[in-house]
């Protein structure tokens, strides 16, 4: 069952900006270990939930918008 929410009522019960809020939202930021652990609260989750998340997000851009990262070559076996 959907909360139906609105930016301006999640950021307010997380105590921060609707600005901010909205630029997770739309992915033009981030979210922090601050943020893990407002978040963690008001959903009643882990803060390690919101940040492997986000850890996800990044890898997954990161692997998909560069490949130069294919032409590293092996230091190990």
């Amino acid at each position: 069952m959907p909360l139906k929410l609105n930016v301006a009522q999640v950021a307010e019960a997380l105590g921060v900006s609707r600005k901010t809020l909205s630029k997770i939202v739309n992915e033009r930021g981030a979210i922090t270990p601050d943020m893990a652990l407002r978040l963690s609260r008001a959903f009643k989750t882990t803060p390690e939930l919101w940040l492997n998340l986000q850890q996800t997000h990044d890898l997954w851009h990161a692997s998909h918008g560069s490949h130069s990262w294919k032409f590293v070559h092996r230091i190990a076996a």
